[in-house]
């Protein structure tokens, strides 16, 4: 499966006053790990216009609530394990190769809502942008490695 694709996809480290980073932790798996908002690109979507609906989808933040600092300079990838290519999107993609976006939070705690139309998470928390690699699935911590690397400048 080595030669499928990747899946064009978004992310965003959405950092609050404090500078931590909004993650959630999926509904669609039983372990103890915690993510960053992210997802794929609709056909013909911006990654730009992708990241602020994954945002807005998946925690319920309105737009009037994020400003844009940064983008990432180079778009950043990810393997999935060779027992889910195939299994977790429609087409058999190997992994995922995002356009990743640092946004500000200007909003409120209340402003959060992870009960949403289609939920993707059972809970979130504020965390330090160091611990992200530990805390999201083995086979995404060189990629929150290298998030946190691209954006350190503004954490």
């Amino acid at each position: 499966m080595s030669d499928c694709g990747y899946r064009p996809a978004v992310g965003v480290m959405l950092i609050n006053a404090a500078r931590q980073v909004w993650v959630g932790q999926r509904l669609d798996n039983s372990l103890e790990a915690w993510q960053m908002p992210q997802g794929g690109l609709d056909a013909g979507e911006e990654p730009l216009a992708g990241a602020l609906r994954e945002l807005e989808e998946e925690t319920g933040i309105s737009r009037g609530l994020i400003e844009l600092v940064a983008q990432a300079k180079e778009e950043l990838t990810y393997d999935l394990p060779d027992d889910l290519i195939g299994k977790v999107w429609k087409e058999p993609w190997r992994g995922q190769r995002q356009t990743w976006f640092l946004m500000r939070f200007l909003g409120e705690d209340k402003d959060v809502n992870i009960a949403t139309s289609e939920p993707e998470f059972r809970a979130w928390k504020w965390a330090d942008p160091a611990e992200l690699p530990a805390m999201i699935v083995p086979f995404k911590q060189q990629l929150y490695r290298n998030v946190v690397e691209a954006f350190a400048e503004w954490l």
